[in-house]
Formats: C-alpha cells, sequence, structure tokens
C-alpha cells in the first residue's frame, strides 16, 4: 500500500532471523516457491515482521516477494472507515478480498512469472492495480490481520499481541488521532483474529519470542 509506514526494528529482525534459520533447509529442498503468511492484531508488528524475514532471507540467497492483505481491501481506507461506522457488522475478514490474495498465492506456488494485484493509494482513498513481477523470488510472504485464513500456505507465523500490548506500536505508525470507535472495532478484531493462533506453525509471544509449533 502506497503511504504506508514500516519501521523495522530490532526485535523485528532477531525474531526474523530465527525463522529464517530454521525453515531454510525445507525452503531451499522444496522444488517450488515457499508461501509464508504472517499476521496477527492490527499494530502486532506484521509488516515489519515480514520485511525483516524477506531481509533475512537475501543474504542466504534467497529473494522474496511480499503481498500485504492491506492492498486487498474491499474499499480503500476512509471508505472502509465509513463503511465500519455505518454498520459494525462489515468489521472482519469479509472486508478482505481472500479470495484473491489466495489465488496469488497459488499462482505464486505455481511458478507464475508475474500477477496483476490492487494497489492502495492511501493518500487518494482509492483503489488502482499494479504488476508484481515474482522474478527469481523463491519465497512470497502476505502479511495482514487475517492472512492465517488463506490455504495456499506452506508456513504460517503469528504474532499473539492484543490491542493493549500493540497500542504504542500502533501510535507510532498512526495517521489519525486516539479514536474511541477505532477501539472498538480492534477488540472486535481481536475476537475474530485471536482465534487463528491455532492455525500457526511459528508463534511469536507479545514479548516477541519465537517457538515454533509445527516445525
Amino acid at each position: 500500500m502506497q503511504g504506508d509506514i514500516i519501521i523495522v526494528e530490532d526485535h523485528h529482525r532477531q525474531a526474523a532471523e530465527k525463522i529464517v534459520e530454521r525453515l531454510i533447509d525445507e525452503i531451499r529442498e522444496r522444488d517450488r516457491r515457499t508461501t509464508l503468511t504472517v499476521a496477527g492484531e492490527s499494530g502486532s508488528g506484521k509488516s515489519e515482521t515480514a520485511q525483516a524475514i524477506a531481509e533475512a532471507l537475501q543474504p542466504l540467497g534467497v529473494p522474496s516477494a511480499i503481498l500485504q492483505q492491506d492492498d486487498y481491501f474491499v474499499h480503500p481506507p476512509r471508505t472502509n472507515d465509513r463503511t465500519r461506522r455505518a454498520n459494525l457488522c462489515w468489521v472482519g475478514p469479509t472486508e478482505v478480498r481472500l479470495d484473491l490474495l489466495d489465488q496469488h498465492l497459488a499462482a505464486a506456488q505455481d511458478g507464475a512469472s508475474r500477477i496483476t494485484k490492487p494497489l492502495v493509494i492511501y493518500d487518494e482513498d482509492r483503489i488502482t492495480e499494479e504488476d508484481l513481477a515474482f522474478g527469481d523470488a523463491r519465497v512470497v510472504i502476505a502479511e495482514g490481520t487475517y492472512t492465517s485464513l488463506l490455504e495456499r500456505v506452506d508456513r504460517r507465523v503469528f504474532i499473539a499481541r492484543n490491542r493493549l500490548d500493540t497500542m504504542e506500536h500502533r501510535q507510532k505508525r498512526a495517521r489519525e488521532g486516539f479514536d474511541p470507535f477505532i477501539e472498538e472495532v480492534l477488540e472486535i478484531e481481536h475476537d475474530i483474529i485471536s482465534r487463528h493462533r491455532t492455525r500457526a506453525d511459528v508463534l511469536i509471544t507479545k514479548d516477541y519470542e519465537v517457538g515454533f509449533v509445527r516445525v
């Protein structure tokens, strides 16, 4: 998404290094691209962890590409906010074109050289399209709140941090001031997203310690 702010810090890099160290052999042995997801609540560090994983893979000779769930929302950000305020039931996975994101992960696994994907222009509150060339990428990472629900995935990373744990980080990336309605949305999202941790292969705690569940 154009206009997003990503601040990669030491704890993201340290977690990424542990994840890559554990997964690198299976990535190299797989005869196709590997797909990973990084999921968790808003402000948990999904974008930063995905970027840190990509950076940790690069010196090992494993190029990667990142797909942001934010580009796959049905509505652009401010329009989506208005839709939520009109009807709180809109909050949840149905806000996102998860089917299209899954199709793009499938294309990556199946060896596609490029995809045409949505691109959110945040400042203009609109969604356009862009061509993304996978090139020599061996790993494709999808990051976003609901990406644990995607099916064409080899390994799922889940960050177990709730809205209180993530408040400082959300403030660093904030585009707007404190809004009680947003906190209400985050509570709803917590109820939904917290259930997805059972799908994780890799679990990152609120203190950013890395645990391996099914790896």
